[in-house]
């Protein structure tokens, strides 16, 4: 069962965290079945990029992404090459590292 690591994040998994992860799922589901409450705003239908995560490790196990979601991910706050949003990203059998940028471009988020 591949492991997703998650790095610290002051707000969000202050001590970081070592997810099971499951192939076939993505990276923003299992996130938030183990309680890190990740920005969704779209529902998971890349349609935004509150989701946004760096891929420290693992990130060429993950499938190409596509059109759509390199144009939102222009827009990501942070963005780096390894960037993905979380709910394109399927995992598979290899461990991936993961950073929750600090911030993201959310107009409409009610926990701030």
């Amino acid at each position: 069962m591949p492991k997703i690591i998650v790095l610290p994040h002051e707000e969000l998994c202050p001590d970081g965290a070592v997810l099971d992860g499951e192939k076939g799922e993505t990276v923003l589901n299992t996130i938030l079945k183990n309680d890190i409450g990740l920005e969704h705003a779209c529902e998971k239908v890349c349609a935004c990029t509150t989701c946004h995560v760096i891929i420290r490790e693992g990130f060429d196990s993950l499938a190409e992404s596509d059109e759509l979601e390199d144009d939102l991910l222009d827009k990501a706050w942070g963005l780096e090459p390894d960037s993905r949003l979380s709910c394109q990203a399927i995992i598979t059998d290899e461990d991936l590292v993961v950073e929750i940028p600090k911030y993201t471009v959310n107009m409409v988020s009610e926990n701030h």
